[in-house]
């Protein structure tokens, strides 16, 4: 049984972090991207900002897949 693991998505807008966040759970990218503003608008502080760069700098990105012609998946 191959493990899930997280990794940043190709499918992205800055950085890949809350698509691959979205894939990881299976749910929509959408939805995961608007508690991501929502949380980080109403926290103190907006940490929000600080988490998706720790986000960016300590998750890989997804590895290529030759065979796959979407690399979205």
């Amino acid at each position: 049984m191959a493990a899930n693991r997280l990794y940043r998505s190709h499918n992205k807008v800055l950085g890949g972090v809350l698509a691959g966040i979205a894939e990881y759970f299976s749910v929509d990218v959408v939805l995961v991207r608007l508690l991501y503003v929502l949380l980080s608008l109403f926290s103190a502080g907006f940490p929000g900002l600080l988490v998706y760069v720790i986000f960016l700098v300590v998750t890989p990105e997804k590895p290529f897949d030759p065979y796959n012609s979407n690399p979205n998946l």
